[in-house]
């Protein structure tokens, strides 16, 4: 029988994987800095044109401004502990799925719980527990 079963990707991290994920953080950063600058200017110019209701509106764009400045802040936080990992560390990278064989007598745990090991773009290990 086959059957659908989720996998670990994990990421060596590599002075090349380190500048790669500092460069895809900041590209992040900046995204949401524009995202929040372009919710403060929107907010403020329906205020200007008094179109709508301010109170539930202006609360409605504070909330959405904060929430891309806490996921600012959780960029900023992923940048510094990409900075204190040493070289050769397994960061989790993603989870996929897989189609895999099952049969009567197979080891389960063995069979649910596997890993994909990846090094600059390299598949460098498959762990099946």
């Amino acid at each position: 029988m086959k059957i659908l079963q989720k996998v670990n990707v994990k990421q060596v991290l590599t002075e090349q994987s380190k500048d790669h994920l500092l460069r895809k953080y900041e590209r992040n950063k900046q995204q949401l800095q524009k995202e929040c600058d372009q919710l403060f200017f929107e907010m403020k110019k329906l205020e200007r044109n008094r179109k709508y209701p301010s109170g539930g509106l202006k609360n409605q764009f504070d909330k959405e401004i904060d929430l891309r400045k806490e996921r600012i802040k959780m960029i900023e936080f992923q940048i510094e502990q990409l900075e204190i990992l040493p070289l050769g560390s397994e960061l989790q990278d993603q989870e996929i799925s897989a189609l895999i064989e099952v049969s009567v007598g197979d080891n389960w745990e063995e069979k649910i719980n596997g890993t994909i090991v990846v090094q600059d773009g390299i598949i460098i290990e498959i762990r099946e527990r």
